[in-house]
């Protein structure tokens, strides 16, 4: 039996743990736009959706400097063709960006405003559920880099 293929991977280690985090700050996120942005009593966010937010951030980021550490990603909500800002996620805040990420998650109104009107009619609460947001499983992610590349030049310092 090979003696590598039994032991972790530190780097696979190591993304999971980036990509969690990012999963943890993303949610959070989500939680504080909840009250301050979007004024409603509940976020609803389909399965997996900021995990794979997370994964294509990670993707977005292996070419640079210093990585996921060097992120700065702006996240939004599209809704009726118009986009909010929600917040600012630094990943690191001890090292100076490298790149941006703009994030725009997306309401999700087909077939949830049938839904909901129901609930609100037939509800002894119809209050609680005028004021719930449904994302959908769609977003969009787009990167700008805030620096640029130079042939010969040292690596960065991600300290």
């Amino acid at each position: 039996m090979d003696r590598l293929s039994t032991e972790p991977n530190i780097g696979d280690a190591l993304s999971f743990v980036r990509t969690c985090h990012l999963v943890t700050m993303l949610e959070n996120s989500l939680y504080r736009a909840k009250s301050a942005k979007l004024q409603c009593s509940k976020v609803l966010v389909p399965k997996e959706l900021t995990a794979r937010v997370a994964q294509e951030a990670l993707k977005l980021s292996l070419d640079e400097p210093c990585g996921l550490r060097g992120c700065i990603i702006y996240v939004n909500l599209e809704s009726n063709n118009k986009q909010a800002s929600l917040d600012t996620i630094i990943y690191d805040c001890s090292v100076e960006p490298t790149f941006e990420l703009k994030l725009v998650l997306k309401q999700d109104t087909q077939g949830w405003d049938y839904v909901r009107d129901l609930l609100i009619h037939r509800s002894c609460f119809p209050q609680l559920f005028r004021s719930i947001i449904k994302l959908s499983p769609k977003f969009q992610i787009s990167k700008k880099r805030l620096y640029f590349s130079v042939i010969g030049v040292g690596n960065e310092d991600c300290q």
